[in-house]
């Protein structure tokens, strides 16, 4: 019976109502976690400690490499997952996602065995100085050193869980780590609690990570042999097909991540050199402007099990039909989304803390950030047919021009022409080049299919 519910609503459902079903729990889930990274900027801003703040915003590059292991096994062994459930492939299934679990395992525990081998030399690669070093090495302890593993082990049992079409579940594993994540941070942050600053922040990330992966092992547990998902150590064998299918797919999307810590960690090495202040102002604005990146994102991320399902079943008509859909909703959105940024820079900005100068940097920072938003999901929607139908070296190909070709040397241009404020407009022009080259390459593919 529930097979049949599944199969209705990949093959059957109207394209709106299959959409809103599967992107809606993923968009909520993705807010929830922005809203979470946005309670660590908050409940640190609050102690007005630009160090502190400064330590959250050079960390997050570490934290940003630990997509390049969900990309690897998430959105690769889901879309395998998706594409062997369209072709009624069942072991296929069952396998992939053992690959997945078990890869994901591993890549969390060589990020602990990395950052205790070469902390001191990672500390300056991010920007570091002698004023935020040791808030920001404690952060990390508790984030990468401790939280390395659950933090990515529950992204990739969501992925694994929504290929599916088990939405709800995967957005509920995710929320509830997040949700207790944002009742411990002011416990742990603030000295009416433990008073541990940026490091409870970081002590609270990896409580919370470790409850969602308690929820999704609780899961699995309760809807065996109802549920495709199998993480049993039998069902580890690395076949050629199994590790060929989920690395083509996961290769480029991990690429495409690594390459966006080098340019986070670029224009953070960048901001330092304009002081603390300037580095907890660009902080706060790109967690501000992850808000709705993150509903794009969760979008195309929720729509991809459908893409991957029809692509793989010979729907295309349905499949071309479900990404139009989802992109003329998402660009909507984020037209008035970026309006209200532009116009209402340093409301938002001030939300986070009470420094007036953190607050003239911060808006400057997001009236350039906010540009980039309805073009961006044009981008990430394109990425996503790409992964889901298995066409890894497409998404490669966008990863390599967003970010080596364009956006890094956009970083370096306008911050020569216009000294740190030019930072912020790099991703806006970028992402207008993307959007049109996405937009073709679609086209081109549709015509293939034909």
């Amino acid at each position: 019976m529930e097979d049949q519910k599944k199969a209705y609503l990949f093959e059957e459902a109207p394209i709106h109502k299959a959409v809103f079903s599967m992107a809606v729990p993923t968009i909520i889930s993705s807010l929830v976690m922005v809203l979470y990274n946005l309670a660590d900027t908050y409940f640190v801003g609050i102690l007005n400690d630009p160090i502190q703040n400064a330590a959250v915003t050079l960390a997050a590059p570490v934290l940003l490499a630990f997509n390049a292991v969900n990309n690897l096994f998430g959105v690769g062994s889901s879309s395998m997952m998706s594409r062997a459930l369209g072709r009624k492939d069942y072991d296929t299934v069952r396998r992939s996602s053992a690959f997945g679990f078990y890869g994901s395992v591993c890549g969390g525990l060589l990020f602990t065995v990395a950052l205790l081998v070469a902390k001191g030399p990672l500390l300056a690669l991010l920007g570091t100085n002698q004023e935020t070093a040791a808030a920001t090495g404690e952060y990390l302890t508790w984030t990468v050193t401790c939280g390395a593993a659950p933090a990515i082990l529950n992204v990739v049992m969501a992925y694994m869980v929504r290929s599916e079409g088990s939405t709800l579940h995967a957005s509920i594993g995710t929320m509830s780590g997040c949700l207790l994540n944002m009742v411990l941070d002011p416990i742990f942050i603030l000295p009416w609690g433990l008073g541990m600053g940026a490091a409870g922040a970081g002590l609270a990330t990896f409580l919370s990570n470790c409850a969602a992966c308690v929820y999704f092992f609780v899961l699995l547990f309760v809807r065996r042999g109802k549920t495709y998902v199998c993480i049993r150590p039998s069902m580890l064998r690395l076949d050629r097909s199994i590790v060929a299918g989920v690395c083509a797919v996961g290769i480029p999307a991990a690429i495409q991540n690594l390459l966006n810590v080098t340019g986070m960690t670029v224009l953070n090495n960048f901001t330092s050199s304009f002081g603390a202040d300037a580095v907890a102002a660009m902080g706060i604005a790109q967690k501000i402007n992850m808000v709705p990146m993150n509903i794009a994102l969760g979008g195309s991320q929720g729509v991809m099990p459908i893409v991957g399902y029809n692509y793989a079943s010979g729907n295309r008509d349905r499949m071309r039909g479900t990404v139009g859909f989802a992109m003329r909703l998402s660009v909507s959105f984020l037209f008035f989304v970026a309006a209200c940024y532009y116009f209402g820079a340093e409301f938002f900005v001030g939300l986070f803390i009470r420094n007036e100068d953190i607050i003239a940097y911060g808006a400057r920072f997001l009236h350039g950030m906010c540009l980039a938003l309805p073009f961006l999901n044009v981008d990430f929607m394109a990425v996503g047919v790409f992964q889901a139908a298995g066409m890894g070296r497409k998404a490669f190909f966008f990863a390599i021009l967003r970010k080596i070709i364009l956006e890094i040397p956009a970083l370096y241009l306008l911050n020569a022409l216009f000294p740190l404020y030019g930072l912020a407009y790099a991703q806006a022009v970028t992402e207008v080049i993307l959007a049109v080259t996405a937009l073709l390459v679609l086209r081109k593919l549709y015509q293939s299919l034909e």
